[in-house]
């Protein structure tokens, strides 16, 4: 009864050592399967950072261009500028992106899409600054940012959706938690968001 006694203590021990060793291995794989694709979604947050940021930079030589006409509606020139300002002092870490700083930061970059879009419709009453030529610059460069921005968010919101669908689902969610792996908030498409800029030619 003693051997029977210490076999089935001794099994009962090397079945735990196996359990443990499963659990340890799926929590490895897991933990680093988690770091991946979080580290996808930051990857992919950075490069749109870097085409809003493009976009910032036109800024300074459309307002020079603008300026250097003088009937031009400086109010209009000074909202693009302020709106720049504001959109660019917003700073995200996106390893704790949270939905509410992901909505202040697409409010700032909307409102200076907004007020760059007045100013190019006001533009269009100006013949000569339309048919400047730092201006047609300005407007091409912008066009192709536009068209970038849209592409990057798309390409974020793959990456976010695919980083919650992993953390998300059974049993990776208990790891997830126990590991303080959060969800990552989506880009929502602003209204109009799916038309690209138009760039105005003679």
């Amino acid at each position: 009864m003693k051997n029977r006694g210490c076999l089935s203590a001794g099994t009962i021990g090397i079945a735990l050592l196996i359990i443990v060793a499963v659990l340890f291995f799926w929590g490895k794989s897991g933990y680093n399967n988690f770091v991946t694709k979080e580290q996808n979604v930051n990857t992919k947050w950075s490069n749109i950072e870097t085409v809003y940021q493009k976009r910032a930079n036109l800024i300074p030589n459309l307002e020079r261009t603008v300026k250097s006409y003088s009937k031009f509606e400086q109010e209009t020139l000074t909202k693009v500028v302020e709106a720049r300002s504001k959109a660019t002092s917003i700073n995200i870490d996106p390893t704790n992106m949270t939905e509410q700083d992901l909505a202040k930061f697409q409010a700032a970059q909307g409102e200076l899409s907004g007020a760059l879009s007045r100013l190019m419709a006001v533009v269009e009453s100006y013949p000569n600054l339309k048919a400047d030529q730092q201006y047609i610059n300005f407007q091409r460069e912008y066009t192709a940012i536009e068209n970038s921005i849209r592409t990057e968010t798309v390409y974020y919101n793959q990456a976010a959706q695919d980083y919650n669908t992993t953390i998300k689902t059974f049993p990776n969610n208990i790891l997830a938690n126990f590991t303080n792996f959060k969800e990552k908030p989506y880009f929502k498409a602003a209204a109009g968001a799916e038309k690209a800029p138009e760039v105005f030619t003679e």
